[in-house]
């Protein structure tokens, strides 16, 4: 029952993950110390999808399903929960690069604002000094 319940946890954890790769860096918009959090995070996703990596939450939940007697799944997180939801054909390799794409150009658009920002701010910081001074 135990493992189950860790099982199921992992499986929301994984969710979540998820979701703080596609949109963390929206979070980052509003707080900027989150990157250093969701520029790894969003790294490792985009990887998982170009390269075809088995992700080891994955293995963990499989493994915790085993020891609760249950059985695990083939295939990853998105194969077993999100894509018989939104595309029951099945994940492809295109498909994965592409999710990859999405996920690495939103990110990098939403970085280069936040660069941005964080650079117009010195810069009226420093012309505020300037004047003050």
């Amino acid at each position: 029952m135990l493992y189950r319940i860790a099982a199921d946890g992992l499986v929301l954890f994984h969710l979540l993950f998820i979701l703080f790769v596609l949109f963390g860096g929206l979070l980052v918009l509003k707080w900027h110390h989150l990157a250093w959090w969701h520029l790894p995070a969003a790294t490792w996703g985009v990887a998982v999808e170009v390269f075809h990596l088995t992700c080891p939450l994955t293995q963990w939940e499989n493994l915790m399903r085993s020891a609760a007697g249950q059985t695990g799944y083939g295939g990853g997180f998105i194969e077993h929960y999100v894509w018989p939801v939104i595309y029951p054909a099945g994940l492809t390799p295109s498909i994965q690069l592409g999710l990859g794409g999405v996920v690495l150009v939103i990110n990098v658009l939403v970085y280069v604002r936040v660069f941005r920002q964080r650079k117009s701010r010195r810069t009226s910081t420093l012309s505020n000094t300037t004047r003050s001074l």
